[in-house]
């Protein structure tokens, strides 16, 4: 499995609240984060990184036994996100330059015969698989609750005004409810994990044209970055790219 992680201020933002990771335990099983914060004063790069910092931690730290099943790692998900939830919500209520304070979340965790997303707000998932690209992850935004209300179209809800407002986050509240979705990440496949940065400025099609190329990991991800960029580069754009091929990374 190869894999590769990017995390770029865009071109318009003075700071970058995004943060992105991956970590890999001694027992092979691997852990990839976005997170994508938000809040006054620039706090929410202080959000962000609590989440990647101690999701981090809380894996690292993890017995074996709790990425034993595709239950077990929800559990593992369900007490990691509960904790790191109060202590965003904590912090923020304490330290007045972060109130408001909260960041999207969208994990997953990678063992030989699990594959299991963890997911909160509006970065999203996108699988890749024999040259057809598809989002597998549903934002928590207010946009997505119209569309799926038949209230507008998926086209007029990339053009509404209101299409970066989310209804589910980290740190926010005092719980929160992540969802979970469990994938294949068949042989030859890529997983894309990415904050609206990179997702509000690249098609679908932008994502498979890149990576049907036959370049290393490392250059389609930077590929896709650059043409965030070029498209405008309006929000911080952070990306994991993971596959199960051969090719060099």
């Amino acid at each position: 499995m190869k894999y590769t992680v990017l995390s770029d201020i865009g071109q318009k933002r003075s700071v970058n609240e995004d943060c992105a990771a991956m970590f890999v335990r001694p027992d092979f099983v691997r852990l990839g984060v976005i997170a994508d914060g938000m809040g006054g004063h620039n706090a929410g790069d202080v959000a962000s990184n609590m989440a990647v910092t101690k999701i981090g931690e809380y894996f690292e730290n993890a017995s074996s036994q709790q990425f034993s099943s595709e239950e077990a790692i929800k559990h593992w998900f369900i007490e990691a996100v509960k904790n790191i939830n109060s202590l965003i919500f904590d912090y923020s209520l304490t330290h007045e330059d972060c109130q408001g304070m909260g960041t999207t979340f969208l994990a997953v965790v990678l063992t030989e015969d699990q594959k299991v997303l963890c997911h909160i707000g509006d970065s999203r998932a996108y699988e890749w698989d024999l040259g057809d690209m598809k989002q597998i992850t549903k934002d928590h935004s207010y946009v997505n609750v119209l569309v799926e209300n038949g209230e507008i179209s998926p086209e007029e809800a990339e053009r509404h005004p209101r299409k970066n407002l989310i209804t589910k986050s980290l740190g926010t509240e005092k719980t929160i409810e992540p969802d979970f979705i469990s994938i294949m990440l068949p042989l030859n496949s890529y997983l894309l994990l990415c904050s609206d940065g990179l997702s509000n400025k690249l098609t679908v099609d932008d994502m498979a044209n890149i990576l049907l190329t036959s370049i290393p990991v490392s250059e389609k991800a930077s590929q896709l970055v650059q043409l965030a960029n070029t498209k405008g580069g309006e929000d911080n754009i952070s990306l994991v790219l993971i596959t199960n091929t051969q090719e060099e990374v």
